[in-house]
């Protein structure tokens, strides 16, 4: 993907003043600051230069006795520079029908002028796009974080045909060329490894701080015929940097289809989705500003009431719209919840958004499932209890050639470690497969019917109990903390298998950092036996077990903790995902690559890596103070200037609050993007 495909971000990107939507960075009018005789700083020189002609003006008319039009001259270049942006803005936003900050401010200059006040409404323009220009660089800077990540694939690639190298433009590359890369260089497309042995920087994708060894794919053919199923260890990514040695990799996305590309255009997309205080903010504007308008043309007519003249009632109410304009209160969630989004991109996390960033930061529980998230997904199997009158070797044959149809995680343990305990042993094929959701699996073998499944799919819907035997090994398994798979071939039990899934390296002290971060309730939800699980979960250190759920127990375990609070869902974006809808926030791990974890998540953790869950819960919550401390700066700064300006305070003291109070809620969400890793291991 080439830096090309991200948009770059517009000056006005998440400034927003009006009652209801409003945001500069859709260009709605076409304006863009970054257009202009001096590029992209036009608005900021012209805002100096507005400064300069008033500081001009008004030493020359209060030093030296000239001619009253020639500071009036240095006057008017003063409102030429300090209202050309705004002027353009207030003209499209009326023709939009939309009355907002721009046009309160042109209004109280004109005003000023009408009076006379030329120095004061050039003040005005000059404090007023000085700040405009300040926050448009503040909040340029979040959304250069964001294009950032468009920049880290390169524009080129080396294509190899036949014996031949060629270096084409990464949108040419197809599905199926074959490139090279050198040592040291960033990867230019998502594919596998057909030769030579790497070790990959995925950090720009995944986070991952450790650069991860990749080899070569054993059947090339096979791999090319399913791309998505291609284990970890050989898939590459577009944007990750390649170690000391060449490598050869076959592109299985077109450029605009990257893991990377996908990434990038969540997260600019992710500021448009509202979070809960954004659409608090919202409903207080559309409260609001139609009342400070009634207020301003309510104090036109304080002459009525006290002894003053209208120039001095009308420069009080023009006053009090400039000092009421929600400013900072309209930007103080957007800029936010956008450098909130950046950062956590930047560490390998995908947020879809202002709402899953704050509700992921006011969580009071978490459930993970078990195979996969809290474990390592690679079960081994640890024991084989033949029936009666069965061998080992009979046991282990059926059930490796019935499970080796299979993709699930258990089915491809018994597969491989069933296979290596037989040897060369030949083995019958096996035909039919069913999959039993949650249960387990039917095949056909030699004309017989196969069940391979949990103790629980058998004695139900005119299955054939089991066993006395296999009742009882089954109880010993579990016991034991396995998980168990009974083979029955026909009418007759073969005998049952054990196996056992690894907890993750990362499970235990992640789990210990979510505590220490105040999530008060860790869930483990899972498929497999009460005992199991409960083994599991004494060796992560969870706080509770529900085991024995099939899918849709997960989704009502899910339900019945949400109504107690927020809740999170944790798992692979793909069995897990009635679940994760289900939940407040669902979570996604390992989704560098997946599709189907992209989509459905509201947090996707890039890597297969459960250590990014508490970064991305301590940004969130970070994120969350940030925007608590920019509403109450943003609404206190406002109580303060309305009665001030009603008491008297100028127009200028009233810009010149109001312009640093929306840049002080900037500077503080900006605070974001510097947010680190390790400031989430808690207190």
């Amino acid at each position: 993907m080439t830096s090309n495909t991200v948009a770059k971000p517009d000056a006005h990107a998440g400034h927003d003043h009006s009652p209801g939507k409003h945001s500069h960075g859709e260009k709605e009018g076409g304006h863009d600051h970054e257009a202009g005789i001096f590029g992209a700083n036009t608005e900021l020189i012209f805002s100096l230069l507005c400064g300069a002609l008033l500081i001009a003006g008004y030493v020359i008319e209060k030093t030296l006795s000239v001619p009253a039009w020639l500071p009036l001259a240095f006057y008017l270049g003063a409102y030429f520079f300090g209202g050309f942006f705004t002027v353009r803005e207030a003209f499209e936003n009326l023709r939009l029908k939309k009355f907002e900050i721009d046009t309160l401010m042109l209004v109280a200059a004109a005003g000023a002028a009408a009076l006379g006040a030329w120095a004061e409404g050039a003040l005005l323009l000059f404090l007023f796009s000085l700040g405009h220009s300040l926050e448009h660089y503040a909040m340029g800077r979040a959304k250069r974080a964001i294009e950032a990540l468009g920049e880290l694939a390169p524009r080129t690639a080396l294509r190899r045909r036949g014996s031949d190298l060629e270096e084409v433009p990464v949108e040419t590359l197809e599905i199926g060329d074959i490139i090279v890369v050198k040592p040291d260089s960033r990867l230019p497309a998502d594919g596998f490894l057909i030769k030579g042995n790497g070790s990959i920087n995925q950090a720009p994708v995944t986070g991952e701080s450790i650069p991860v060894d990749k080899r070569p794919v054993d059947d090339v053919a096979v791999a090319r015929a399913n791309p998505d199923s291609v284990a970890a260890a050989h898939r590459v990514f577009a944007g990750t940097i390649n170690g000391s040695g060449v490598i050869e990799i076959e592109v299985t996305r077109n450029s605009s289809d990257t893991t990377l590309a996908k990434v990038v255009k969540m997260v600019s997309e992710a500021e448009t989705q509202k979070s809960p205080t954004q659409r608090f903010t919202d409903q207080f504007e559309r409260i609001f500003v139609p009342s400070v308008l009634v207020l301003a043309v309510a104090l036109l007519f304080a002459g009525l009431v006290i002894d003053e003249p209208f120039r001095d009632t009308f420069y009080r109410a023009m006053a009090v719209l400039v000092a009421a304009s929600p400013c900072a209160l309209a930007i103080a969630t957007p800029s936010a919840v956008l450098s909130g989004v950046a950062r956590a991109a930047r560490g390998g996390v995908l947020i879809k958004g202002g709402a899953p960033l704050e509700n992921l930061g006011s969580l009071t529980a978490i459930a993970f499932d078990k195979t996969g998230t809290l474990t390592s997904g690679n079960p081994r199997i640890t024991d084989i209890v033949p029936a009666p009158g069965v061998t080992e070797d009979d046991l282990l044959t059926v059930a490796v050639a019935v499970e080796g149809l299979s993709d699930h995680p258990l089915a491809r343990a018994i597969a491989r470690d069933g296979r290596e305990r037989l040897g060369d042993k030949p083995l019958p094929e096996a035909t039919d497969l069913d999959s039993l959701t949650g249960r387990g699996v039917s095949a056909r073998l030699n004309g017989e019917t196969v069940l391979i499944g949990k103790a629980e799919m058998f004695g139900v819907e005119g299955v054939p109990p089991l066993s006395e035997p296999m009742q009882q090994a089954i109880a010993s398994l579990r016991e034991g903390g396995r998980t168990t798979m009974v083979v029955r071939r026909g009418d007759s039990d073969m005998g049952a298998i054990g196996l056992m899934d690894t907890p993750r390296e990362a499970a235990k002290a992640t789990l210990a950092r979510l505590h220490d971060l105040g999530i008060t309730r860790l869930i483990m939800i899972s498929g497999d036996h009460q005992k199991v699980a409960e083994a599991v979960a004494a060796q992560v250190g969870i706080d509770e077990a529900w085991g024995d759920l099939m899918p849709e127990d997960k989704v009502e375990a899910i339900k019945k903790l949400r109504s107690l609070g927020k809740v999170a869902m944790v798992g692979d974006g793909v069995n897990d995902a009635p679940a994760m809808a289900t939940a407040t926030v669902g979570i996604a791990m390992g989704a560098a690559g997946s599709d189907v974890a992209l989509e459905t998540a509201d947090v996707a953790l890039m890597a297969d890596d459960l250590s990014h869950l508490p970064f991305a819960v301590g940004l969130s919550r970070t994120t969350r103070s940030v925007i608590r401390q920019n509403v109450f700066v943003s609404l206190g700064v406002v109580a303060i200037l309305v009665p001030s300006t009603i008491m008297g305070l100028s127009i200028g003291i009233a810009v010149a609050f109001h312009e640093g109070s929306t840049l002080l809620v900037v500077f503080n969400a900006l605070r974001l993007l510097a947010y680190r890793k390790d400031a989430a291991d808690g207190p």
